[in-house]
């Protein structure tokens, strides 16, 4: 987990988002595909005006059964919400299957699959910006409103 630099407006600055991707980069190394091959990483940034912003990681973690399997974004939302977060801003996504070595080539962008878009729906505003990435230059960034219209929520 790490801390970044509060902005003064609700948009993300050009730092933050690079930061972000970084952070998602870094936790394709952590993920856990010996089924799938296909690694991915997020980190999810909190907002909360009372205390420093944080960046949650998070890796795709499966399981023979399947079932139990977790994705990366849901792994960083619950990693998140299970130290008392429960405000988010923003969070990034990077994906890819892994080369010879293991590890994984980021070869497009990798969106959240539906049940993570309806945790994401859960727990943020439809403003909640997804960032998927290819690297700290190459990225598209969407609103969960985009993502996941007429979503089952708090609302």
């Amino acid at each position: 987990m790490s801390e970044v630099t509060k902005s003064k407006s609700s948009e993300l600055s050009e730092e933050t988002i690079k930061k972000l991707i970084e952070k998602a980069i870094e936790m394709l190394d952590f993920s856990y595909v010996p089924y799938s091959h296909f690694h991915v990483g997020a980190a999810l940034l909190s907002k909360d005006e009372k205390a420093p912003l944080k960046i949650y990681g998070g890796c795709n973690i499966e399981n023979a059964a399947y079932g139990p399997t977790n994705c990366a974004e849901r792994t960083a939302f619950f990693k998140a919400v299970s130290e008392g977060i429960l405000n988010f801003a923003a969070i990034a996504v990077v994906g890819g299957p892994e080369d010879s070595a293991g590890k994984a080539v980021i070869e497009d962008f990798c969106p959240p699959c539906g049940v993570c878009r309806q945790v994401m729906a859960e727990f943020c505003k439809k403003d909640f910006k997804i960032i998927l990435a290819k690297s700290t230059s190459d990225y598209k960034i969407f609103t969960l409103d985009q993502l996941l219209p007429e979503s089952f929520s708090l609302e």
